[in-house]
């Protein structure tokens, strides 16, 4: 359901357009209700601090999960770029052929997860993950076969380096799989509507300008969370700098 979150544009049209109509549905309430009675406006007017109180603190917690996601996302960018690395300078201690291999595979590797980090809506995810799967059983049968052969501590400090690029690539898939959960969405939603629609019920100014200010300021929050909580759509996203680095100074010589 986190997928209906990859637009943060969307995010933020859906949000303004629904705390808008609350928020004049509730003027539109008040103005067809008796008007306060001596001491009711003071304990509405504290109801209504009370609630916006919470939705920001709603707000706060939903934007700490969504930085702290994508803190996540670039520590395990960086995490891949040194498995990767690191495999391919061991990569020279294996026998014969087994060596060359490797690194070929692994600098066809390194493209297939710079190309799944700069992917965008996640279009093509599904074939860049089935590639990166069949080479991930290519990487392991170059270093199995050695591992086979010549079961010496030097090969085996090579698999165990194999290892920590697929375990890297499966950190990196569960980090972008963790979303912000539904019900908190649902949860900020709610809160935002009964906010404006009170915001609308108590406005005493004529006109309706005032009632689109609170919209707007809570719908850019929640295109801020969804923008750090989708992995793939918005403006902020992890740019794969490890990444593209490692892969410049993985370049074959030139003949």
């Amino acid at each position: 359901m986190s997928a209906y979150f990859d637009s943060p544009f969307a995010v933020f049209a859906l949000a303004l357009i629904a705390q808008l109509i609350s928020a004049l549905i509730g003027d539109f309430l008040r103005k067809r209700a008796h008007v306060f009675k001596q001491g009711e406006r003071h304990d509405f007017s504290t109801i209504q601090a009370a609630i916006l109180t919470l939705l920001a603190l709603i707000i706060g917690f939903t934007f700490s999960m969504a930085v702290t996601r994508y803190d996540q996302r670039n520590m395990l960018e960086e995490a891949e770029a040194n498995a990767i690395g690191t495999e391919y300078l061991r990569a020279d201690l294996l026998p014969g052929e087994s060596g060359s291999r490797a690194r070929d595979l692994l600098r066809k590797y390194l493209d297939l997860r710079v190309a799944y980090y700069e992917e965008s809506y996640g279009r093509r995810s599904a074939e860049i993950e089935q590639e990166t799967a069949n080479t991930q059983g290519e990487l392991w049968s170059a270093v199995r076969s050695a591992a086979v052969s010549q079961p010496t501590p030097t090969i085996a400090l090579t698999v165990s380096g194999m290892n920590d690029v697929i375990n890297a690539q499966g950190y990196t898939q569960a980090a972008f799989w963790n979303r912000i959960p539904l019900g908190a969405w649902a949860l900020m939603a709610m809160m935002a509507i009964s906010c404006n629609l009170l915001v609308g019920y108590g406005e005493r100014r004529k006109g309706e300008l005032f009632l689109f200010v609170l919209p707007v300021v809570i719908s850019l929050a929640f295109f801020l969370i969804a923008d750090l909580d989708s992995p793939r759509g918005g403006v902020i996203r992890v740019n794969p700098q490890n990444l593209l680095a490692a892969s410049l100074s993985m370049k074959p010589p030139q003949r």
